[in-house]
């Protein structure tokens, strides 16, 4: 029973039926913790259509709730305020109606429609870093709010594997690689690969400092250093279909995919579908050429297509070069629609995308909208701030990324010391302990980005998310296996656990509130997923873990003596 509705239905026949007034809706809030009450109804809004004294009113309403609504046990006014104390035979049917619910807060699995969410999308020239995970864990996160939600969703990504940085790599490969592979160099396979990044970089800046030395200007030495001049004359034969450089290409993004398939593994992330770039690269051309049939797009003298979107308040975008070939613009086109085709019930797709390409995708979401497609009325950028260290931002070339299975092994270890200094693991085996170190890192590191609202930057402290105290993964963490300690000790029948067993139970306040915070839960779940905000699952866990820490010190469970409050306790 949402008591919230039935109020709202005996409000509005109280009105109608006292003043004679249709009133359109009721506003509520939780009851302040200074007054006595568990839901609160706000008057000032009905002085719109009905005129009087808002505590006279709220008198009246509460009056009338008392007689009418079994659940109302008393009520009273402050102000504007209409307090109302709900009976302990509410809570206990609301409890009932829980632990009855295998799958207490989700909505049936595909009742409300078919997403796809992008999240990940690495270039394969390097190594997954801090960045990747926050997109990963929002985007994974946010997939299985909506699965939760009620929604059929599909996890996807597309790889960039084609390009000029994935020349890099395999260029300074061919040069100072000497065969070197993952196995015979004890690493991953993307670490490898984004090492050879990081050695075109260096080789490239001592050619331009040489070209500089040489009294060329910098700017055309940045142009015309060798090294550059043949790693895009290889993307050139890639694109040719030059056996070879094909060839190198799929076994250095080989390495890649099992390095990154490992770092995925250890995060708890997965996908339905991958797209590759080197298959979508060429999409959207034909689109544009009937958008410009439809006159959606333009072309300029120099023969290059664009669209003027000036009225939206943006401006003129390019979607086809010159000579004929795609920009990214094109390719997004092109990708959304193919996997629409892919997909036919896919009614709206979320982009997991950092910030700064906010406006990127307004125009992109804007394009298929003119090109009509109903779907496009559903696509949602899911922008995210950057993540930072204390030591500062992160750099890729120069080779000083924030490495992500570099930050998971240290997570591990920061969690290995401080649960060492706390004396938390001193019962455990050795093996069993470094399980739990891994377990208790990857949970604060987890919890610590996802606790965040996805538009704010991070400053990741890695000390600070492994406390054991306070809004962190490791307290959550720690009630849980307090939780698991109680069920593992209780050793009585639950099919006992009946709605006669539980009318004779008293019920103690601190029950009341830990009832009260569970019965957010599916609430909180359609917010989550109407916002694409994991932010408000993480920070509504906090506030139930803390309300279930203060249950759990304030009344006894397994050392209570009467049964049937002993066995309500243990299953609350």
């Amino acid at each position: 029973m949402n008591i919230e509705n039935v109020l709202t239905v005996k409000v509005q026949e109280a009105i109608k039926s006292i003043y004679g007034i249709e009133l359109p809706s009721v506003e509520f809030q939780p009851t302040r913790k200074d007054f006595d009450g568990d839901v609160t109804i706000v008057i000032f809004p009905m002085l719109r259509f009905v005129k009087g004294n808002p505590v006279e009113i709220g008198s009246t309403l509460g009056n009338y709730l008392k007689k009418e609504v079994a659940a109302v046990s008393d009520i009273n006014v402050i102000k504007g305020f209409l307090n109302i104390v709900l009976a302990d035979t509410y809570f206990k049917e609301a409890f009932l109606e829980i632990w009855k619910q295998k799958d207490f807060g989700s909505t049936i699995p595909g009742k409300n429609g078919a997403i796809m969410v992008e999240y990940s999308s690495p270039n394969t020239n390097k190594p997954l870093h801090l960045g990747h995970i926050r997109n990963n864990l929002l985007g994974y996160s946010v997939a299985e709010i909506l699965k939760a939600a009620g929604n059929t969703v599909y996890k996807t990504q597309i790889v960039n594997d084609r390009g000029i940085h994935i020349c890099k790599s395999m260029l300074a490969w061919k040069r100072f690689g000497n065969g070197e592979t993952p196995d015979s160099a004890g690493l991953k396979g993307d670490k490898l690969v984004g090492n050879y990044y990081v050695a075109f970089d260096k080789a490239y800046k001592e050619e331009v400092g040489a070209l500089v030395a040489k009294g060329v200007p910098k700017e055309k030495a940045e142009k015309e250093a060798p090294i550059l001049k043949e790693a895009q004359k290889m993307l050139l034969q890639w694109e040719a279909g030059d056996q070879e450089v094909v060839s190198l290409w799929k076994t250095m993004n080989g390495w890649v995919y099992e390095g990154f398939n490992e770092t995925y593994a250890n995060l708890g992330v997965d996908f339905d579908k991958l797209y590759y770039e080197s298959n979508t690269y060429l999409l959207g051309k034909d689109v544009v050429e009937e958008g410009l049939q439809k006159g959606i797009f333009y072309r300029k003298d120099d023969g290059s297509v664009w669209i003027d979107l000036t009225d939206e308040g943006l401006d003129e975008k390019i979607v086809l070069r010159s000579d004929g070939t795609a920009v990214y613009m094109t390719q997004d086109i092109g990708t959304a629609i193919q996997r629409v085709h892919d997909y036919p019930d896919i009614e709206g797709m979320v982009y997991t995308v950092g910030n700064e390409q906010d406006y990127h995708f307004k125009v992109l979401f804007l394009i298929l909208k003119k090109l009509g497609y109903s779907w496009a009325e559903n696509l949602y950028h899911l922008s995210y701030g950057m993540v930072d260290l204390p030591s500062g931002k992160m750099k890729s070339r120069e080779g000083t990324v924030v490495d992500a299975d570099d930050l998971i092994v240290e997570m591990s270890t920061t969690a290995a010391d401080i649960s060492q200094e706390l004396g938390k693991l001193d019962a455990y085996t050795e093996e069993e302990k470094q399980r739990l170190y891994k377990i208790i890192g990857l949970g604060a590191l987890k919890y610590y980005i996802l606790k965040v609202d996805p538009k704010k930057r991070i400053l990741f402290n890695p000390e600070e998310s492994v406390d054991f105290q306070g809004n962190t993964g490791p307290f959550i963490q720690y009630t849980y296996a307090r939780i698991q300690s109680i069920l593992r000790k209780a050793t009585f029948d639950y099919s006992k656990i009946d709605a006669a067993a539980i009318s004779q139970v008293p019920l103690h306040s601190k029950e009341k509130e830990l009832i009260k915070q569970l019965q957010l839960y599916p609430t909180t779940i359609s917010l989550a997923a109407a916002q694409y905000s994991p932010a408000l699952i993480g920070n509504y866990t906090y506030d139930l873990v803390k309300e279930f820490n203060s249950f759990y010190q304030q009344v006894s469970i397994l050392g209570e003596e009467n049964e049937k409050i002993r066995m309500f306790r243990v299953v609350l």
